[in-house]
């Protein structure tokens, strides 16, 4: 008698235990989408801020030596020294516009994830000398919001992986969807990634990377899941997203006046 209840104490201290880790996990699971999506308000709030202020200040600034250098004709060394201080404003107004597109493009916004994808590979081949082939499916109907900033995000860490870690000077993006899901593939042509390595990413240790885990983060909310397969050819990775995904509880929304910018 004193065992059966002795096991029965047993038993109920671990189903409170189970219930406890299983609340903490939802608790956690549902803290780290919030912290999503203010990174995701905060950046839109930067970039605003750089193109609209930061933007225009350097815009005026480039007006006014332009008049300086009318007024420095005559004088060779002044107008040397005003033309060096225009091309400077020049880089400075291109850089910002630049990092401002990056946070978030006008275009995620405006016409949806393929124009986005589009224009930020074009951009990515440019900077980094990697010559990359995209086939981007497009279709008169908007994907939900939630997909179009995740997909956005997993093309951005992953191509910022093939940059630094593939060693390629070739890759590819296909990117497909119907009724029922929206398929992005980024695959690289470089060194590919060790079986221990690959391992590791597998999973959900901290190995995997806070860039990873964010990917994997944000496509889990959205019942989506994310796979890497890697060879002596190179390495891919797969997003698949469900297009049934709704739009996230109204206590999610907005938080642009939360200060998150170190996530960013």
């Amino acid at each position: 008698m004193w065992k059966l209840s002795k096991h029965l104490k047993l038993s109920r201290a671990n189903s409170e235990l189970e219930r406890l880790l299983l609340e903490r996990t939802a608790a956690l699971q549902n803290l780290s989408h919030r912290l999503l999506i203010l990174q995701d308000d905060e950046r839109r709030k930067i970039a605003r801020e750089l193109h609209d202020n930061t933007g225009q200040t350097l815009a005026a600034l480039r007006m006014a030596i332009s008049c300086l250098q009318e007024s420095c004709k005559a004088n060779s060394a002044a107008l040397a020294m005003a033309s060096d201080v225009a091309q400077l404003a020049d880089q400075a107004l291109d850089e910002i516009r630049t990092m401002s597109y990056l946070l978030h493009p006008p275009l995620l916004d405006e016409v949806g994830f393929p124009c986005a994808a589009e224009w930020y590979i074009e951009g990515f081949s440019k900077r980094s000398g990697i010559n990359v082939k995209a086939d981007i499916a497009n279709s008169p109907e908007r994907l939900p919001k939630r997909v179009e900033i995740a997909l956005f995000r997993v093309l951005q860490e992953s191509l910022t992986n093939v940059h630094r870690h593939s060693g390629a000077t070739d890759a590819s993006i296909n990117f497909q969807h119907d009724a029922e899901a929206a398929i992005l593939e980024i695959r690289d042509f470089g060194r590919g990634i060790t079986r221990e390595r690959l391992l590791l990413l597998s999973g959900a240790s901290a190995e995997t990377g806070v860039g990873l885990a964010g990917m994997r983060e944000r496509l889990r909310e959205l019942d989506g899941n994310l796979e890497i397969q890697s060879d002596g050819q190179g390495t891919s990775m797969r997003a698949t997203v469900p297009i049934r995904a709704t739009s996230p509880p109204a206590q999610f929304e907005g938080g642009g006046e939360v200060g998150l910018s170190a996530l960013a």
